[in-house]
């Protein structure tokens, strides 16, 4: 036989049906600590944030150029237009 809560045997197998049926029908609700519309916010950010540090540590430490002047159209011109072969 099967043992119940209080670890007694129960007597038939419907008290032991009944007693899963019981647990089956507690629905768990979920309750999210950051809502969904907010995690996207918070990827896009972080996404954003990588392409710049990621942008200035590569013109900076292996470009040899300043940090600062990733931010400038010139800069960004000048890429270009070495990637175009013009």
């Amino acid at each position: 036989m099967a043992l119940n809560k209080n670890n007694q045997e129960a007597t038939t197998r419907e008290e032991v049906k009944k007693v899963k049926k019981t647990r089956e029908k507690k629905k768990r609700i979920r309750i999210r600590l950051i809502p969904i519309w907010l995690r996207i916010i918070i990827v896009l950010v972080l996404l954003a944030a990588s392409i710049l540090l990621g942008a200035m540590f590569g013109y900076a430490v292996m470009g040899s150029g300043k940090a600062k002047d990733v931010f400038e159209k010139s800069t960004w011109t000048h890429i270009i237009d070495l990637v175009k072969g013009e």
